[in-house]
């Protein structure tokens, strides 16, 4: 008999053509998120899960779900998912390590070019009717000769310097430790402290993961030391910023503006999380938004759920998946023969 592989989004038909001879499929073709109870009710009696953003696994869940043998994330940072309970009840923890880097590099680009220039409100001015012609107004910041601080350089840092690299802007870049001095000069970076980088920074870009280090690094303190008029740009976790504080700083003036892809409310492991978008904040002018798009590409996310299945399918094959995210000491054995 072969196994039980749930599917809590929809993926392309590509994928599930992949996994149909090797598992019963148990899938979700809307465009709807599974509530938790309906997801545990599926996976009670499944051997792997695919998982997705706005899925969120922990031992509660896990206990629920004793026959499990793989749970294969289709997502780069896998903090809703509890990584030392998988381990602890001797199920696999996968990811996907690299294919989001470079769109979620690009959308940064574009939130950044589309907040400093003020595309969002000149938008809806053209939209209005009430557009004549030119006129002397949505003055805004360019790229060239401002300094862009990106905090954070894993690959995704990399990935936005690299692409930032030749626009006529000083950049710059905290994270605990400098990177390779041969990278650094490559992609003409200068490396400073956290407190000497958001002093000098007209745009801060975050590009860090969350975990209990990095959540609200920018709170309302380290929004001050930004410059006045200075915008910020998320585009990594929304938790790595105080949506409050950002609020506040907006409504003083002190940030100009900001712009995210990802917000609090998406962080499932927060049991403290906000339920939705405070409403000033969304209503804010000052400010342009995306539906957590970053890796929003079509034959990325295709790439993507590839890589979540052959995760899957190597474990039920008896062997480790390719891309781990814990390490398991015991292995349960193969759940099929592909």
């Amino acid at each position: 008999m072969k196994p039980k592989l749930v599917i809590t989004h929809k993926i392309h038909d590509e994928v599930l053509q992949m996994l149909t001879p090797h598992c019963d499929l148990i899938t979700n073709q809307t465009h709807c998120s599974l509530s938790r109870n309906a997801t545990i009710q599926l996976a009670q009696n499944a051997e792997a899960l695919m998982v997705f953003m706005p899925d969120r696994v922990d031992a509660e869940f896990l206990q629920a779900c004793p026959k499990l043998k793989v749970i294969g994330a289709a997502v780069k940072g896998y903090d809703n998912f509890d990584a030392a309970a998988c381990t602890a009840n001797d199920v696999w923890l996968s990811f996907v390590p690299d294919l989001l880097t470079v769109p979620t590099a690009e959308l940064t680009i574009g939130l950044m070019i589309g907040l400093i220039r003020h595309i969002r409100e000149a938008d809806q001015h053209v939209r209005s009717g009430n557009f004549k012609g030119w006129r002397p107004q949505f003055y805004g910041l360019g790229v060239e000769g401002s300094t862009i601080a990106i905090i954070g350089m894993g690959a995704i840092g990399k990935a936005i310097a690299q692409r930032l690299t030749g626009w006529g802007a000083k950049l710059i870049y905290t994270d605990q430790q400098p990177i390779a001095s041969e990278q650094q000069a490559a992609l003409t970076l200068e490396f400073f402290s956290l407190d000497d980088t958001l002093a000098q920074a007209n745009i801060v870009i975050m590009a860090l993961p969350l975990n209990s280090q990095t959540q609200h690094l920018m709170d309302e303190h380290r929004l001050q030391q930004m410059p006045a008029g200075s915008f910020l740009v998320n585009p990594c976790r929304g938790s790595v910023v105080d949506e409050t504080a950002v609020l506040r700083m907006l409504n003083s003036g002190h940030i100009e503006g900001y712009a995210s892809d990802v917000f609090e409310m998406e962080d499932w492991a927060r049991d403290d999380r906000p339920d939705v978008i405070d409403q000033k904040l969304l209503m804010h002018p000052n400010t342009l938004f995306t539906a957590h798009i970053g890796s929003a590409v079509r034959k990325v996310r295709l790439a993507i759920e590839k890589r979540a299945a052959e995760n899957i399918l190597s474990v039920l094959r008896g062997e480790p998946p390719l891309d781990p995210a814990n390490q398991l000491i015991s292995r349960k054995d193969a759940a099929c023969s592909i």
